[in-house]
């Protein structure tokens, strides 16, 4: 069973500019080579919730689960780690609409 890996953060107010520039140039590409389907991309521009939700599509848990503790995502995850706070992530079932 398809699932979705659903991420939130916050961009730290320092390095938007640089984090904008990660995200297109090496984290994009970075999660399609792992084998992720990136699938949606949310911002928060109101109220008290994570500012970022990003949503990727893999084939189920386990592949899922083996690309997220593979060393490439190792080194996205840190380089995206140094723009950004309050980072987290789920597994879910994949369905269609917005999940969070």
């Amino acid at each position: 069973m398809a699932v979705k890996i659903l991420m939130t953060w916050d961009i730290s107010q320092d390095n938007e500019q640089e984090y904008f520039e990660f995200v297109i140039s090496e984290m994009i590409p970075g999660i399609q080579r792992l084998g992720f389907q990136p699938l949606d991309a949310w911002a928060t521009l109101y109220g008290d919730y994570p500012q970022i939700q990003v949503g990727m599509i893999a084939t189920d848990a386990d592949t899922a689960q083996q690309m997220l503790d593979s060393d490439e995502w190792g080194i996205l995850r840190e380089k995206l780690f140094g723009f950004i706070d309050n980072f987290s992530y789920k597994i879910i079932p994949a369905r269609s609409g917005f999940q969070f």
